[in-house]
């Protein structure tokens, strides 16, 4: 339909195409694609049977699509400049002429103007789609079109006085705020909401309306500009620690040793808020300055809440608030969005509010994207838009209104670019008139939100000035009483509470890395659970190939044969999911795994249906293992949300290869490594990385283990480098049978997945632990040099070690870097009376890897139990890159290591 109406070049060949269309409509209505349908339902023209349009009805017709997928670009939208008029409505693109303005069209009828000229057809189209608020979906769904083409030529949207004046409320409160802190705090960093004031009856309309439609919670992410706002006349957060965070560090109502605290303008909250129809629980997630990042970790906390609500996705929903040149520039925002309708990932929805100020810090509209609008990203989902002019508090709110109503309706995604200015510079120590000199004339003579709102309400007699400047007055002398009594007794910060989902955890401490968890499982359970591992249905065709590794994991699990990595892995999963704790992993390829270990699903070669052995092992738990779209950045970071929301299970993000952990950098140091510093925000995440050095280039060696390393400090998680089965079976394990948490990453192997020795006994997973040190079983007395070394160059040690028969060298595995184990190591040390060398082997470069960091512990350790040893490295030279291209020079390099130490 597209093809025909929409189109210029209108003819009477097309009218014959649509005379037979027609037909057929009459005959058997459902035949036709939706859009004709659409159109034929929508008017009249019969005549004996027949379609009886003519030219000039269709050509009024292709105005009226053109005005409802294109009103857009004439509307009035920026509070700043006024509308200009666009080609793509002239009359003569439609074969029109203003001579037909006073010609009666019956196709009027559309729109609700039957049988009425041109001229008033026209007015009431651009009254329609280009006011204060317009619609930009012409590529979304049929059924979606249809639903807001409703909203838009519907009832005409009208709040009544009690709301007009909740509105004018709000505004008065953010100004009052901004205008009050301008004074007091004169050039600090407030990044000011002032001119995208209508963001707060936004939101409430959100959740007023969202309540209305069975929204329980919402999940906010947010940049800086308006968020100092956002959290007081918002989420209620009280003035008195704004005002004392401006005055002074805040303390801890209970002091913590690691407690860092952040700027004000990063952190989050969560509030109760009332509505007519129930309770709301919203949360403002905390986000650091990179922007976009809390958009994945918003998603992924609401996800979490879903999925505690038996996956319901309506009544919990994701609200993102982005800044215009962020949305048009950072990557993630793509990735996010992709996020949106796959499986693993989706939310049912998310409302985007894009905040366009029309400058990006100083740079300027027009250079911060090659697009139209800000919001054209979402172009690429299919998202529809709803733009709206910031000046016009009602106009934004009836935004609000109908995204929480679509994104309730169809469960996707929908986009208010909510157009309007910034006040002062990117903050408020900035002089914006460097940059935007002509732009920031324009906004120095330009009336407020509020006075535009009053102004408007006092002309229509909701509301008289006298009540508008008293709302004013008591809300700043609200704030200076506030303001005198925080400088008099200033407030103290509130610990993270142990509640919801983390009731029964607590904070862990220095002291509890030394204590050993509990990690044991019962030998028979775990013997039943490797039956099921190895099994399928018998109307399932696995794989040919997959048979004899299937019944390998039979006899793994029977103790017949040695566990192997995979096996290790999934009885981990499979013995905490028979527990109660459900499993959720996800990545690019890990539902069979990158090197071809894992196959916790299998496919059936007739079918391609997937089965998981482990998925109903426990109807109180549920498995998840699923492959993600190709990105790190925004899935680990929904990953690490996920977990931030739900502690009581084990989530997972895996690395195609550990190097590709490089393009999620961002939330690795602002949120994994600092969130429990920065904000009491606790973290169980397990990132697994394939590490090892196997010739397969720069990219593919190293998943830069020497940056995590860097970021660890105060135990603020975990970096283990494992040699065994057993190992990760206890690693993960572990991760959720202590009553605590911190992030755990798992340098994992390659080669290993398969090493001949690299094997573990059924009853070393069932009744063992995990062992951040691993001794070695040679003659002590004969130990003259202690080699420490994590990883799978340890295999190649001791393969090195049998053929030299060199007896005085002990081959101990560190297993755990961070925290470090110094007290098993002094233990182990102490075991070799005879040592005098100690030596760290790494495959990595000396400026990567593990060994700037484990150096100084050794010494540590070594100075104080009083030992005499001296320390040597043994391992790559200094490189720029993390490993050569070459396998045959990768080869030589090995060689000279393990020699090195051997000769």
């Amino acid at each position: 339909m597209r093809n025909i109406v929409n189109n210029n070049g209108i003819n009477s060949s097309n009218l014959e195409y649509i005379e037979q269309l027609y037909a057929d409509f009459k005959v058997k209505p459902d035949s036709l694609a939706a859009e004709w349908r659409s159109f034929f339902e929508g008017v009249e023209f019969a005549q004996e049977g027949k379609f009886g349009m003519s030219d000039k009805e269709l050509s009024v017709y292709q105005l009226i699509q053109a005005y409802r997928a294109n009103g857009h670009l004439e509307a009035d939208l920026n509070p700043l400049y006024a509308p200009q008029a666009n080609d793509a409505l002239a009359l003569k693109a439609f074969n029109l002429s203003d001579k037909d303005l006073t010609a009666k069209f019956q196709i009027g009828s559309l729109v609700g103007k039957a049988n009425v000229t041109l001229a008033d057809i026209i007015a009431h189209l651009k009254k329609t789609y280009c006011g204060k608020i317009a619609l930009q979906a012409a590529d979304a769904s049929p059924a979606e079109v249809k639903w807001l083409t409703q909203e838009f030529e519907g009832a005409a949207f009208k709040l009544s006085v009690d709301e007009k004046k909740n509105a004018l409320t709000s505004l008065t409160k953010a100004e009052s705020l901004e205008k009050f802190v301008h004074t007091r705090y004169v050039g600090t960093k407030r990044f000011s909401v002032e001119g995208a004031d209508s963001m707060l009856p936004m939101m409430d309309t959100l959740v007023n309306k969202g309540s209305a439609n069975g929204v329980k919670e919402m999940f906010v992410g947010m940049a800086h500009r308006g968020r100092v706002n956002m959290l007081v006349n918002f989420f209620g957060k009280s003035e008195e620690y704004v005002f004392g965070d401006f005055n002074g560090p805040l303390e801890l109502e209970k002091p913590v040793e690691d407690f860092d605290n952040d700027v004000k303008y990063h952190l989050g909250y969560k509030v109760e808020k009332k509505t007519a129809t129930g309770s709301l629980k919203a949360t403002m997630a905390y986000n650091p300055s990179h922007l976009e990042t809390v958009n994945a970790v918003a998603l992924g906390m609401a996800r979490a809440a879903q999925d505690k609500n038996g996956g319901d996705r309506k009544s919990v929903v994701t609200v993102l608030i982005h800044g215009d040149a962020a949305f048009a520039g950072q990557g993630i925002i793509q990735e996010t969005m992709q996020l949106a309708n796959v499986k693993p990932h989706t939310t049912g929805g998310t409302v985007h509010i894009v905040v366009d100020n029309q400058v990006g810090f100083t740079t300027s509209g027009k250079d911060t994207r090659s697009t139209r609008y800000a919001s054209d990203s979402a172009k690429m989902t299919f998202t529809p838009v709803l733009h709206c002019n910031g000046d016009d508090v009602e106009s934004c709110v009836r935004a609000a209104d109908i995204a929480i109503r679509f994104r309730q309706q169809f469960g996707k995604d929908i986009v208010i670019n909510f157009i309007c200015y910034r006040k002062y510079g990117h903050n408020e120590g900035d002089e914006p008139a460097f940059t935007q000199p002509l732009m920031y004339d324009l906004i120095k003579a330009h009336a407020t939100v509020r006075e535009l709102y009053v102004k408007k309400l006092t002309a229509e007699n909701s509301i008289d000035q006298k009540t508008a400047d008293d709302l004013y007055q008591a809300a700043m002398d609200r704030l200076q009483q506030i303001y005198e009594d925080t400088k008099k007794s200033p407030p103290k910060l509130k610990n993270f509470k142990f509640e919801g989902n983390w009731a029964g955890l607590r904070k862990g401490v220095e002291a509890d890395m030394e204590k050993p968890a509990n990690t044991t499982f019962d030998l028979a359970k775990l013997k039943q659970i490797g039956e099921k591992i190895g099994s399928y249905p018998a109307d399932f065709t696995p794989h040919p190939k997959l048979i004899k590794l299937l019944e390998a994991r039979k006899n793994m699990g029977a103790g017949k044969e040695m566990i192997d990595w995979g096996m290790g892995e999934l009885l981990a999963y499979g013995s905490l999911l028979s527990e109660g704790t459900s499993v959720r992993l996800t990545g690019e390829d890990c539902v069979r795994g990158t090197f071809t270990h894992r196959h916790a699903g299998m496919y059936d070669v007739k079918t391609n249906k997937c089965y998981f052995p482990l998925a109903d092992l426990n109807p109180k738990a549920q498995l998840l293992v699923a492959e993600s779209i190709l990105s790190e950045y925004g899935v680990m970071g929904y990953e690490y949300g996920y977990s931030t929301q739900d502690p009581t299970s084990l989530v997972m993000w895996e690395a195609q290869f550990g190097d590709f952990v490089n393009g999620a950098q961002i939330v690795l140091d602002q949120y994994l490594a600092a969130a429990e510093s920065k904000w009491q925000q606790m973290s169980g995440l397990v990132l697994l990385l394939p590490h090892g050095y196997e010739g397969q280039g720069p990219e593919h060696s190293s998943a830069r283990l020497e940056r995590f390393l860097q970021s660890c400090a105060l135990y603020n998680m975990q970096v283990v480098n494992l040699t065994t089965p057993a190992q990760i079976y206890h690693a993960l394990r572990r991760q959720v049978r202590r009553d605590f948490r911190k992030p755990l990453v798992v340098m994992t192997p390659k080669s290993l997945l398969r090493h001949p020795r690299a094997v573990s006994s059924i009853e070393d997973l069932a009744k063992g632990s995990f062992q951040e040190v691993i001794a070695d079983t040679v003659d002590k007395s004969k130990v003259d040099t202690v080699v420490f070394v994590s990883g799978k160059l340890y295999y190649e040690l001791l393969d090195e070690r049998e053929k030299s028969k060199k007896e005085n060298i002990a081959l101990v595995r560190l297993e755990q870097l961070y925290p470090f184990p110094a007290k098993q190591v002094t233990e182990v040390l102490k075991s070799y009376p005879k040592a005098k060398t100690l030596i760290w082997a790494q495959e990595e470069p000396k400026n990567m890897g593990a060994f700037q960091n484990v150096y100084f512990k050794f010494v540590d350790v070594v100075q104080k139990a009083g030992l005499q040893l001296r320390f040597e490295y043994a391992g790559r030279p200094e490189k720029a890159s993390p490993a050569v291209g070459s396998i045959h020079k990768h080869k030589v390099e090995q060689a000279d290591i393990i020699k090195s130490i051997f000769n």
